[in-house]
Protein backbone atom coordinates (compact mmCIF):
# COMPACT_ATOMS: atom_id res chain seq x y z
CA UNK A 1 0.00 0.00 0.00
CA UNK A 2 1.20 3.30 -0.97
CA UNK A 3 2.47 5.83 2.11
CA UNK A 4 0.84 9.27 1.40
CA UNK A 5 2.83 12.45 2.00
CA UNK A 6 2.28 16.19 2.68
CA UNK A 7 4.67 17.96 0.73
CA UNK A 8 6.93 20.31 3.23
CA UNK A 9 10.21 21.61 3.28
CA UNK A 10 11.52 19.48 5.58
CA UNK A 11 9.11 15.72 5.19
CA UNK A 12 10.50 12.30 5.72
CA UNK A 13 9.23 8.78 5.02
CA UNK A 14 9.38 6.93 7.87
CA UNK A 15 10.39 3.85 6.04
CA UNK A 16 13.91 2.66 6.42
CA UNK A 17 16.37 3.20 3.48
CA UNK A 18 17.74 0.74 1.63
CA UNK A 19 21.78 0.11 1.50
CA UNK A 20 23.54 2.84 0.52
CA UNK A 21 24.90 0.86 -2.34
CA UNK A 22 22.03 0.07 -3.57
CA UNK A 23 20.88 3.83 -3.59
CA UNK A 24 23.84 5.12 -5.19
CA UNK A 25 23.68 2.51 -8.07
CA UNK A 26 19.83 3.74 -8.32
CA UNK A 27 20.40 7.48 -7.95
CA UNK A 28 23.38 7.42 -10.50
CA UNK A 29 22.04 5.21 -13.30
CA UNK A 30 18.73 7.68 -12.74
CA UNK A 31 20.93 10.76 -13.81
CA UNK A 32 22.52 8.59 -16.95
CA UNK A 33 25.94 8.74 -15.27
CA UNK A 34 28.77 5.75 -15.62
CA UNK A 35 30.75 4.63 -13.03
CA UNK A 36 33.48 7.01 -14.50
CA UNK A 37 31.03 9.32 -15.22
CA UNK A 38 29.92 9.53 -11.43
CA UNK A 39 33.81 9.19 -10.53
CA UNK A 40 34.72 12.53 -11.84
CA UNK A 41 32.08 14.40 -10.74
CA UNK A 42 32.87 13.41 -7.16
CA UNK A 43 36.42 12.48 -7.15
CA UNK A 44 35.87 9.01 -5.82
CA UNK A 45 37.34 6.54 -8.28
CA UNK A 46 34.94 3.98 -10.10
CA UNK A 47 37.06 1.36 -8.61
CA UNK A 48 35.74 2.59 -4.69
CA UNK A 49 32.35 3.47 -6.36
CA UNK A 50 31.62 -0.06 -7.54
CA UNK A 51 32.75 -1.68 -4.63
CA UNK A 52 29.93 0.65 -2.79
CA UNK A 53 27.63 -0.38 -5.34
CA UNK A 54 28.24 -4.12 -4.67
CA UNK A 55 28.01 -3.55 -1.21
CA UNK A 56 31.79 -4.97 -0.52
CA UNK A 57 32.96 -1.56 1.21
CA UNK A 58 31.28 0.67 3.23
CA UNK A 59 32.49 4.47 2.39
CA UNK A 60 33.86 6.48 5.16
CA UNK A 61 31.80 10.07 6.17
CA UNK A 62 34.41 11.81 4.03
CA UNK A 63 33.58 9.13 0.88
CA UNK A 64 29.84 9.24 1.15
CA UNK A 65 29.78 13.04 1.17
CA UNK A 66 32.30 13.08 -1.98
CA UNK A 67 29.32 11.11 -3.77
CA UNK A 68 26.71 12.73 -2.55
CA UNK A 69 28.08 16.12 -3.61
CA UNK A 70 28.39 13.97 -6.97
CA UNK A 71 25.22 13.34 -7.22
CA UNK A 72 23.63 16.65 -6.59
CA UNK A 73 23.15 15.68 -3.01
CA UNK A 74 24.09 16.31 0.61
CA UNK A 75 25.47 13.91 2.87
CA UNK A 76 21.81 13.65 4.77
CA UNK A 77 19.85 13.07 2.18
CA UNK A 78 21.82 10.41 0.65
CA UNK A 79 21.58 8.56 4.30
CA UNK A 80 18.35 9.58 4.38
CA UNK A 81 17.21 8.66 0.95
CA UNK A 82 13.54 6.51 0.79
CA UNK A 83 12.94 4.51 -2.13
CA UNK A 84 9.67 2.70 -0.97
CA UNK A 85 6.60 3.42 -2.74
CA UNK A 86 5.02 7.15 -1.88
CA UNK A 87 2.66 9.20 -2.95
CA UNK A 88 3.92 13.11 -2.26
CA UNK A 89 0.64 15.39 -1.99
CA UNK A 90 1.31 19.53 -3.19
CA UNK A 91 -0.57 22.02 -1.75
CA UNK A 92 -1.48 25.32 -3.26
CA UNK A 93 0.52 27.78 -1.71
CA UNK A 94 2.89 25.61 -0.24
CA UNK A 95 5.41 24.87 -3.02
CA UNK A 96 9.29 26.10 -3.29
CA UNK A 97 8.97 29.46 -5.09
CA UNK A 98 11.24 32.48 -6.05
CA UNK A 99 10.65 35.85 -7.55
CA UNK A 100 12.84 38.51 -9.83
CA UNK A 101 11.89 41.23 -12.04
CA UNK A 102 8.15 40.27 -12.93
CA UNK A 103 8.98 36.81 -13.16
CA UNK A 104 7.31 34.06 -10.69
CA UNK A 105 8.40 30.24 -10.22
CA UNK A 106 6.94 27.42 -8.48
CA UNK A 107 8.65 24.67 -8.47
CA UNK A 108 6.03 21.53 -8.09
CA UNK A 109 7.56 18.68 -8.33
CA UNK A 110 8.91 17.89 -4.24
CA UNK A 111 12.50 18.02 -3.09
CA UNK A 112 13.07 14.33 -3.52
CA UNK A 113 16.55 13.21 -4.32
CA UNK A 114 16.91 11.31 -7.74
CA UNK A 115 13.78 12.45 -9.14
CA UNK A 116 14.36 12.31 -12.98
CA UNK A 117 12.42 15.28 -13.88
CA UNK A 118 11.61 18.94 -12.13
CA UNK A 119 8.14 20.27 -12.97
CA UNK A 120 7.45 24.39 -12.09
CA UNK A 121 5.02 27.10 -13.15
CA UNK A 122 5.73 30.01 -14.13
CA UNK A 123 4.31 33.74 -13.82
CA UNK A 124 5.39 36.38 -16.36
CA UNK A 125 4.44 39.71 -16.20
CA UNK A 126 4.42 41.72 -19.25
CA UNK A 127 7.70 42.63 -20.59
CA UNK A 128 9.56 40.17 -17.87
CA UNK A 129 11.73 37.41 -19.11
CA UNK A 130 13.51 34.81 -17.60
CA UNK A 131 17.03 34.74 -16.80
CA UNK A 132 19.56 37.62 -18.04
CA UNK A 133 20.85 38.58 -21.25
CA UNK A 134 23.92 36.37 -22.00
CA UNK A 135 22.69 34.28 -18.73
CA UNK A 136 24.24 30.64 -19.35
CA UNK A 137 21.47 27.96 -18.41
CA UNK A 138 21.81 26.00 -15.05
CA UNK A 139 20.66 22.86 -16.52
CA UNK A 140 22.42 19.10 -16.92
CA UNK A 141 24.15 18.55 -20.43
CA UNK A 142 21.37 16.34 -22.54
CA UNK A 143 18.86 17.36 -20.12
CA UNK A 144 15.29 17.78 -22.28
CA UNK A 145 12.61 20.95 -21.08
CA UNK A 146 9.08 20.88 -22.62
CA UNK A 147 7.13 24.67 -22.07
CA UNK A 148 3.03 24.17 -22.36
CA UNK A 149 1.65 27.86 -22.40
CA UNK A 150 -1.27 28.17 -19.97
CA UNK A 151 -2.03 31.77 -20.55
CA UNK A 152 -1.27 34.83 -23.20
CA UNK A 153 1.66 34.36 -25.47
CA UNK A 154 4.88 33.57 -24.80
CA UNK A 155 8.48 34.00 -26.91
CA UNK A 156 11.30 31.53 -26.86
CA UNK A 157 14.75 32.86 -27.95
CA UNK A 158 16.63 29.24 -28.54
CA UNK A 159 20.10 29.59 -29.69
CA UNK A 160 19.88 33.25 -31.75
CA UNK A 161 16.43 31.94 -33.05
CA UNK A 162 13.08 33.08 -32.09
CA UNK A 163 9.61 31.29 -31.32
CA UNK A 164 6.36 32.63 -30.96
CA UNK A 165 4.31 30.44 -28.89
CA UNK A 166 0.45 30.99 -28.30
CA UNK A 167 -2.15 29.65 -25.38
CA UNK A 168 -2.25 25.74 -25.87
CA UNK A 169 0.81 25.73 -27.73
CA UNK A 170 3.80 23.36 -26.35
CA UNK A 171 7.38 23.13 -27.25
CA UNK A 172 10.52 20.84 -26.74
CA UNK A 173 14.19 21.77 -27.00
CA UNK A 174 17.47 20.89 -25.48
CA UNK A 175 17.56 22.68 -22.31
CA UNK A 176 21.55 23.11 -22.21
CA UNK A 177 21.82 25.67 -25.16
CA UNK A 178 21.40 29.27 -24.72
CA UNK A 179 17.61 30.04 -24.37
CA UNK A 180 15.25 32.22 -22.47
CA UNK A 181 11.08 32.84 -22.61
CA UNK A 182 10.09 36.28 -22.74
CA UNK A 183 6.68 37.90 -22.24
CA UNK A 184 5.99 40.44 -24.77
CA UNK A 185 2.75 41.13 -24.72
CA UNK A 186 0.70 43.88 -22.65
CA UNK A 187 -1.24 41.11 -20.53
CA UNK A 188 0.51 37.97 -18.03
CA UNK A 189 1.78 34.92 -19.10
CA UNK A 190 1.71 31.61 -17.22
CA UNK A 191 3.15 28.40 -18.36
CA UNK A 192 4.26 24.94 -17.09
CA UNK A 193 8.26 23.85 -17.90
CA UNK A 194 9.40 20.27 -17.40
CA UNK A 195 12.79 19.72 -17.32
CA UNK A 196 13.76 16.01 -17.38
CA UNK A 197 17.40 14.55 -17.76
CA UNK A 198 18.52 12.24 -20.46
CA UNK A 199 20.60 11.93 -23.18
CA UNK A 200 19.97 13.67 -26.94
CA UNK A 201 19.63 11.21 -29.63
CA UNK A 202 22.02 12.99 -31.86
Amino acid sequence: MATFIEQAPESRSPASPPPVGERVKALREGLGLSLRGLSERSGVSPTMLSQVERGETSPTLVVAERIATGLGLTLSQLLRLDETPHVVVGRAGRYRGRSLGGHEVEVITPPIPGLPAETSRHHLEPGARTGRPGETPMHEPGSRETAIVLSGRLALELAGEEIDLEEGDSVTFDADIDHHFENRDEVPCDFIAVISAGRRSR
